[in-house]
């Protein structure tokens, strides 16, 4: 898969942290996201989830994610937002490559991503979490294109 090393910006991101199977709370999440962006009136700059485990070694009841809006530095959460979390995501060097997901199939392309990323010779991929970002509505158009960002440190000698 092809990829570009580059460096990305940090994030400021609002929206839920969940735990378990990703299959069930990442869309649970952006159903959740959505009501409460358009129940506020919320501009995202982004729709955004950040992956926080290696769903190798995590168990899957146990995987953390956000699913998330990218907002400006100065956004404050407003009133009867239960359950909202405001956090960042790290700056840095990253891995990124773009993709198309189809019949909601997001682990074929990060896994294709990963496998390319660990035959890197100048790079190793860093420990800090990894995220994906949304640039259509798969819901109106039936598949999603996303960019992911899997965070890399150069490797050493």
């Amino acid at each position: 898969m092809d990829y570009q090393i580059q460096q990305a910006e940090t994030r400021r991101i609002a929206g839920f942290h969940l735990v378990g199977p990703w299959d069930k709370t990442v869309p649970q999440g952006f159903e959740q996201l959505m009501m409460w962006v358009d129940g506020n009136q919320i501009q995202p700059l982004e729709w955004i989830a950040v992956y926080y485990d290696n769903p190798d070694v995590v168990p899957a009841e146990k995987l953390r994610c956000d699913t998330a809006v990218t907002v400006p530095e100065n956004f404050a959460i407003p009133a009867n937002s239960e359950g909202v979390m405001a956090t960042e995501v790290a700056g840095g060097q990253y891995a990124v490559a773009q993709a198309r997901v189809e019949n909601h199939d997001f682990e074929t392309p990060w896994r294709l991503f990963f496998n390319s990323l660990l035959e890197d010779v100048k790079y190793q991929i860093a420990p800090k979490p990894c995220f994906e970002i949304y640039l259509n509505d798969g819901a109106t158009d039936g598949y999603w294109d996303i960019n992911m960002f899997v965070p890399v440190e150069p490797k050493h000698e």
